[in-house]
């Protein structure tokens, strides 16, 4: 056995979940533990506190498993007498559909289920449509970081399999769609029961085992404009997680994540760590998923937690497809963006080619390009929002192309204008920054569960 490790992992069941397992890590050294348990695909739920929550219903027997490896590893584990029980009871599934298989056998193929999952969760494996065959969900999708190889999925939950594989994602699409044109849709399915409780057992410790916190700072209010970015890393996994229409997944650089929506002509892309003055964000529609880009905008990582969020839940209100591919940008088009501003009384002036509205402050402002407008294949960028010393020198800016929907501008505009936020009063020029909570579950449409007797 390894030299002692100063760490303790109490496991015990889940509070609310029938089969999850917690884990709660103590001793100076428990952040070897946590490492150890997250890459056995445990969730961090809460400072020093971890979850397994599977779709095979297998937790206690993967928790003892995850018990002996830690003690190989030096690590004190103690497994609560209750747990213990679960661990020890047999059960089977009901209406089995492999009656032929043995328990160990049945549990490797909840297993191998169980990965499939766990790829898509992770964006590991890109889900490009989906269907029912009349008895079940079937999918299609490609590994972006294993062989890259393009799979027909079977089943769901524990009984989900790789039937088919495929060399490329359009070989794959054109087998699937001559099979399941009638019921295809695109991006992945709904989320079932079980999937859907198992996203809630690893949230539920947000709320129940938070401490106490001491009393905050005394608050004030300032304008959108000033309020800090936050962390926009965050915004985006909070997004995602309460939106199941949309997925993430990473690219071949940890250093940028995507986000598509499941009708797959809305995307998202996060750059983690852009120079302050670069796109950091860039949020794009297209008119079908291979067509080319109706309209794009992008934020910098200083622009404010507040600014993102608005961009974000235009995104997933649908708003995103009310401009025309080719449309030209009207008068009354520009007067639909910018009318919070001129109702809360912006400075309103027109420069040239340039129409500008500033603030009373004059810290903040939104530029539109007329000529560039009217040059949609060009590089120039029509609506320019920014804060900060003057336009030439910002501390952050959105920009935007041609045919960004007027009503999502609008909202931008409306939040600048009239919105204000509460931050916390630390007598310094820059507030700190927002905090931002993690949702409890993600409001999706809930598909069939497996059935499961003891």
């Amino acid at each position: 056995m390894s030299t002692a490790i100063d760490a303790h992992v109490r496991l015990d069941t889940h509070p609310t979940h029938p089969s999850a397992v917690q884990a709660v890590l103590t001793g100076s050294q428990a952040h070897v533990a946590l490492v150890a348990l997250e890459a056995a695909e445990w969730s961090v739920a809460a400072t020093n506190v971890l979850v397994l929550a599977r779709i095979d219903h297998e937790e206690p027997h993967w928790a003892r498993d995850a018990a002996e490896h830690l003690r190989t590893e030096g690590i004190a584990v103690e497994i609560t007498p209750r747990l213990q029980e679960a661990i020890n009871q047999e059960w089977t599934w009901a209406d089995y559909p492999m009656p032929w298989c043995t328990r160990s056998e049945i549990r490797e193929v909840s297993n191998q289920a169980q990965k499939i999952h766990d790829d898509i969760r992770h964006g590991h494996l890109l889900i490009h449509a989906h269907a029912h065959d009349g008895h079940t969900t079937v999918a299609v999708g490609t590994y972006l970081h294993r062989s890259g190889k393009s799979v027909y999925l079977h089943g769901e939950n524990h009984l989900r399999q790789i039937a088919d594989t495929f060399d490329s994602p359009a070989q794959a699409l054109l087998a699937f769609e001559k099979v399941h044109a009638a019921t295809m849709r695109p991006g992945p399915a709904p989320l079932t029961d079980t999937e859907r409780a198992a996203i809630a057992a690893r949230s539920v410790f947000d709320v129940t085992t938070a401490k106490a916190q001491p009393s905050r700072p005394a608050t004030e209010t300032v304008p959108v404009h000033l309020v800090d970015a936050g962390n926009h890393d965050a915004l985006l996994e909070t997004f995602i997680g309460s939106h199941g229409e949309w997925r993430k997944w990473r690219t071949w650089s940890d250093h940028t994540t995507h986000a598509i929506h499941e009708s797959q002509t809305l995307r998202i892309e996060r750059v983690h760590e852009a120079d302050p003055r670069e796109a950091a964000w860039t949020m794009a529609a297209y008119e079908t998923p291979v067509s080319d880009r109706m309209w794009h905008l992008t934020a910098t990582g200083t622009t404010p937690a507040p600014v993102i969020q608005a961009l974000l839940l235009h995104l997933a209100e649908g708003e995103a497809w009310d401009t025309a591919v080719g449309s030209p940008v009207t008068e009354k088009t520009v007067t639909a963006a910018t009318q919070p501003l001129t109702d809360a009384g912006w400075e309103h002036t027109v420069d040239g080619r340039w129409i500008r509205w500033t603030n009373p402050s004059r810290d903040a402002g939104i530029r539109f390009d007329a000529f560039a407008a009217h040059q949609p294949n060009s590089n120039l960028t029509t609506w320019t929002i920014w804060a900060g010393p003057s336009i030439d020198h910002p501390t952050w800016t959105v920009t935007a192309s041609p045919h960004t929907p007027s009503s999502l501008l609008a909202g931008l505009s409306d939040a600048l204008a009239h919105d204000t936020r509460h931050t916390q009063s630390t007598g310094r020029a820059r507030k700190t920054p927002l905090t931002i909570s993690q949702p409890a579950t993600a409001p999706v449409t809930a598909g069939s569960a497996a059935s499961r007797s003891r």
